[in-house]
């Protein structure tokens, strides 16, 4: 069910008349919105889009950077009442009751002529958006795809910075990125029930490893090491071989026992470095601990539905290889451990923000994320800790996924841990979950309390993007992909009935039910055309079946 009044954030509804007083400083179609993780930037892109696409000609377009990505966007479109095709392939046309698409910028890359057709005089939102700058072609085929898009809306979760690929429609000072409206975590702590106050435990310890070349290396994270030496350590430190890793593997199981006994949903995230890692450190938490975790990798094509199921359960432990590093929304995360040789701190950011969301109706709540003690994690982890202790402060007073991997990681099969031991060198975890004395969540923003009219939006008097085709009389509105999908799986059943019936090839079958119903492509029928076809399907089962008791005599 669509909603029918939008309650707005204060900063969401600034952003909303910023974006339609429009962008004055370069091409007035662009908008780059910079807010921190948990502030709602989907919220804001899929208002800023329902309120503009009626006086637009085309179709709403957003780019993702994952395939589980583009679910989460389509079931939050629904929400506003917009119909969103995920499956889409180019070369086909999209559904005429379809308000549009989600994609994501590999796809783009690989296709963007189809692309801007599709986006021309329509809407595209452009999320996480320095993805573009990833790959040469990514970034050439966003240019080229939503060249001639009436209105195009960047999202980033963290300030970024181009190298020398450029991404396209975002204005730049120096190497800088410049927002046409920036939110952080700060200003998100300071006006609570937005975000929560995130406290990094840090472990120290003393490492043993051979290196790559032979050498036999110790050190602790206190030792000045050059940069391949320091990846090595950190390697080592994570390496199962060793008791670094289970030790704060049982230590960020004790926080979140604790934090279970006030939220009992509850559940820790462990980023782990490669596949082999993540299966190990499961079995590591089975066997040790006691406890089950679920495992989403990008190599496993059922990752998504596995991360959607730990979203909306109550197992405590998920881990995850390239799969919960941005966008993914799980609010229940409150602990993480950061597991991963990846060093950059545009990674570390969109790490912690995985268990930043606030949550209500449970009170002050923390979230933690457990690091190794490596010098570039301490200086990530103080940077995001000064603003949390400023903010928190005041508000007393008054309120490129880029990866640096291990060096000589092609050569790990001569990279060897002798040993690895954990100590604690920041005691910021706490034995109990207490009201936060530092952080009383005033009421009001979008949750709660009172509101200010000027925040909340009647949707019900905004149209809808006109659609070719309605789907009234059939407890569906247009655009329902729930319904679209069901009625395919319907489809695909009575054509496998119909060819086990009839002997005929499913292209035969097939291409005669579109005909009946007027159908070029399953892709592209509308929920009428399909609910046509079932019925078409329906009916040529009736007579086969007829005619072979007939037969029978």
């Amino acid at each position: 069910m669509a909603a029918s009044t939008l309650r707005l954030r204060p900063w969401q509804r600034r952003a909303l008349d910023a974006f339609r007083d429009g962008n004055r400083d370069g091409d007035p179609r662009d908008f780059l919105a910079v807010a921190t993780p948990g502030a709602g930037k989907t919220t804001f892109a899929i208002t800023a889009a329902r309120l503009t696409m009626p006086n637009l000609p085309g179709r709403l377009v957003v780019v993702a950077p994952t395939r589980h990505l583009k679910e989460q966007w389509a079931d939050a479109a629904a929400r506003f009442g917009l119909g969103l095709v995920t499956d889409w392939n180019p070369g086909d046309l999209l559904p005429a009751d379809s308000h549009g698409l989600v994609t994501t910028y590999q796809q783009v890359g690989s296709s963007p002529d189809p692309f801007f057709a599709l986006s021309q005089g329509g809407f595209v939102i452009l999320d996480e958006i320095h993805h573009a700058g990833e790959e040469r072609s990514w970034g050439e085929g966003v240019k080229v795809a939503f060249d001639a898009a009436g209105r195009r809306l960047a999202l980033s979760g963290t300030p970024f910075r181009s190298d020398t690929r450029s991404i396209p429609f975002v204005r730049y000072h120096l190497d800088e990125a410049v927002p046409d409206i920036e939110y952080g975590y700060g200003d998100a702590l300071a006006d609570g029930r937005v975000v929560r106050p995130v406290y990094f435990p840090r472990f120290g310890g003393h490492m043993e490893w051979t290196a790559p070349d032979g050498a036999q290396l110790a050190a602790s994270f206190d030792d000045p090491l050059a940069r391949t030496q320091a990846n090595q350590r950190l390697r080592a430190a994570l390496s199962l071989e060793g008791e670094w890793l289970p030790t704060v593997l049982g230590e960020a199981n004790q926080q979140l026992v604790r934090i279970r006994e006030r939220h009992p949903d509850a559940g820790g995230l462990v980023i782990a470095i490669d596949q082999d890692h993540a299966r190990r450190i499961v079995e590591l938490l089975r066997r040790r601990f006691r406890v089950r975790a679920a495992i989403a990798t990008s190599e496993d094509p059922d990752a998504s539905r596995k991360i959607s199921d730990f979203a909306a359960g109550t197992d405590p432990w998920i881990v995850a290889v390239r799969m919960i590093s941005e966008g993914v929304d799980i609010p229940r995360l409150r602990v993480g451990v950061y597991a991963t040789t990846t060093t950059t701190e545009l990674f570390f950011r969109q790490a912690v923000g995985r268990i930043v969301r606030h949550v209500s109706g449970i009170g002050a709540q923390r979230a933690y994320m457990f690091l190794p003690d490596d010098h570039r994690l301490r200086h990530f982890g103080h940077t995001i800790a000064d603003v949390r202790r400023h903010s928190l402060r005041k508000e007393t007073r008054d309120g490129a996924d880029e990866r640096e991997v291990a060096d000589g990681a092609d050569q790990m099969s001569l990279f060897a841990v002798h040993s690895a031991t954990a100590s604690e060198v920041e005691a910021d975890i706490f034995l109990d979950e207490p009201d936060d004395p530092d952080h009383h969540e005033a009421d009001g923003g979008a949750e709660g309390g009172g509101v200010d009219p000027e925040l909340l939006i009647d949707l019900t008097s905004v149209p809808l993007p006109g659609l070719a085709t309605a789907a009234s009389g059939l407890g569906a509105t247009p655009g329902d992909r729930n319904e679209r999908d069901r009625l395919r799986r319907v489809n695909a059943d009575l054509a496998r009935q119909l060819v086990d019936l009839t002997g005929m090839p499913h292209k035969t079958v097939n291409g005669e039910l579109n005909r009946r119903a007027g159908v070029t492509k399953i892709a592209e029928a509308t929920i009428l055309q399909l609910n046509k076809r079932s019925r078409a399907a329906e009916e040529w089962l009736r007579q086969e079946n007829r005619r072979r008791r007939f037969s029978a005599f």
